[in-house]
């Protein structure tokens, strides 16, 4: 349920997207997160969380300390306000773990209410639900088990074909692991096997990944690449195999909180929750049969906003809905991206459907440096696509279309790093001729769609043909003839001009 502020909408300029906004208060964290854009995938504006702690202490006392209420209060008050200063046109307020639970938990709901905010208090199994479809909007083909750890509870949740499946909910929030690791690794191990033995999980999971969300498994995944020197430090799609959760096991048995605070991008509020959810992990991977981990960076905000959706709109490629979108915004010519994918693709008939998307995903991008210092135009591509905040892209795949901005936008034939870290040889080749022929259609055309409509490039089996209407002949300049003959040369093909008309 939607709480809308104003009573009625503000007028907007044309074409722009209204606010839609999520307040999340878990059993560890309360957060705002303000998206605007494209349904199936928009940006996020603001994301602010408070460490309020409301299931700190729950397993002892039933209830939700006093002070984590007097901060839960004051990060509510806060995020109301910022909503409202932002012109939020519908915000979704959720509660979780803690707040069901805990016998004093309608006081906060009490509260939220006289705020003018209607929370939603979620079952579990909603919970779990959220997860499930979060993972799936963020990486379309996921088969697995989903596990969220929260401050109050664990969700299991099994994904398939784009569908969420059994799920289930279990008291072993990361807030709740100390008391039940207090009793010795034993004991846990088996109170955790009996939960997810009597709930029907055991083994549920053989061979399959275990996609991890929640903040405490996100920071693990951050010590995992700081100790394996990763190249590429963006948490989605980071995979961890069982070795390395019992590599961070020992790790975490004798590292300093201080070696950890040192540590770039890991939460220092996450770090006294970090061991638990290493053994919860490491217990429930034994338990479950899961092949390795996968982290999501999305999660049950992410899964509610995308319950929401059309199924035309969930079947998106978010992928390509965000490049589209960030290629409209900061290129020069909204619809020259698909154009000059259109127009390149008889090139690339044999790169198969994943390189295709990835190939599509760079062309709508091909403009975003445009406006960046001509020595640096390359450099900024390169930047968009490695570090861009994309989902259903793994490390290769950035690295590609990186490789492929790399090179069209003047960078040149070479693979700056860390690009050869994360893509083969041959593919990081093939998009450079990708590259060169974006750069082709970009000079050929001046980002124009005319240019492309009313000509054709292809390989003919002799030669790299570029077939121009009478018209358009003047089009073939010097600057265009090197362009052609650099992608010709690439492809083992002379470059000929065809004119017709």
């Amino acid at each position: 349920m939607a709480t809308l502020f104003f009573g009625k909408a503000k007028a907007r300029p044309a074409g722009v997207e209204p606010r839609t906004a999520i307040i999340d208060i878990g059993s560890n964290s309360i957060r705002l997160v303000v998206y605007q854009g494209p349904a199936r995938l928009p940006a996020i504006l603001f994301n602010e969380k408070v460490m309020a702690g409301l299931g700190r202490g729950f397993a002892e006392t039933g209830a939700i300390d006093p002070a984590a209420l007097d901060l839960a209060r004051m990060a509510l008050a806060r995020f109301a306000a910022v909503a409202r200063e932002m012109d939020v046109a519908a915000l979704k307020v959720v509660a979780t773990a803690a707040v069901r639970d805990a016998a004093n938990g309608g006081e906060l709901l009490a509260e939220a209410r006289a705020m003018g905010l209607t929370v939603e208090l979620l079952s579990g199994e909603q919970e779990a639900l959220g997860s499930g479809l979060g993972v799936l909007s963020a990486i379309p083909e996921a088969d697995g088990i989903v596990g969220d750890l929260g401050g109050g509870s664990l969700e299991l949740v099994r994904v398939k074909d784009g569908a969420v499946h059994a799920r289930a909910s279990f008291p072993l929030g990361v807030l709740r692991l100390p008391a039940l690791r207090g009793e010795g690794p034993r004991k846990f191990d088996r109170a955790v096997d009996r939960l997810i033995a009597a709930a029907g999980w055991e083994g549920a999971g053989a061979g399959l990944p275990f996609y991890l969300v929640g903040g405490s498994w996100r920071s693990l995944a951050r010590l995992d690449m700081h100790q394996t020197g990763y190249e590429l430090p963006i948490i989605h799609q980071y995979e961890m195999p069982p070795a390395a959760i019992a590599r961070l096991s020992r790790t975490l048995a004798h590292i300093s909180k201080s070696t950890l605070r040192a540590i770039p991008n890991l939460s220092s509020s996450r770090i006294p929750t970090l061991g638990d959810a290493c053994a919860l992990l490491g217990v429930l991977l034994r338990h479950l049969g899961s092949s390795t981990t996968i982290v999501s960076a999305f999660g049950l905000r992410e899964g509610l906003l995308y319950a929401a959706l059309a199924p035309e709109e969930r079947a998106l490629d978010p992928l390509i809905v965000a490049a589209r979108d960030e290629g409209r915004r900061l290129g020069r010519f909204p619809e020259h991206g698909d154009l000059l994918d259109g127009w390149i693709a008889p090139l690339f008939e044999g790169d198969g459907a994943r390189l295709t998307r990835l190939r599509h995903a760079a062309c709508l991008l091909a403009d975003v440096g445009w406006r960046a210092n001509p020595e640096f135009r390359a450099e900024r591509g390169m930047e968009i696509a490695l570090h861009g905040n994309w989902v259903a892209i793994d490390a290769a795949g950035r690295a590609l279309v990186a490789q492929a901005l790399f090179t069209s936008l003047g960078g040149g034939l070479t693979s700056p790093d860390p690009l050869p870290a994360l893509a083969t040889p041959a593919e990081l080749k093939r998009a450079v001729a990708w590259g060169l022929a974006m750069r082709l259609g970009q000079r050929l055309s001046g980002g124009l769609a005319g240019p492309l409509t009313r000509s054709a490039l292809r390989d003919d089996g002799e030669a790299l043909a570029l077939t121009l209407s009478g018209d358009d002949r003047a089009l073939y300049s010097e600057a265009v003839e090197r362009r052609h003959k650099a992608l010709a040369g690439a492809l083992g093909r002379p470059a000929v001009v065809r004119t017709t008309g």
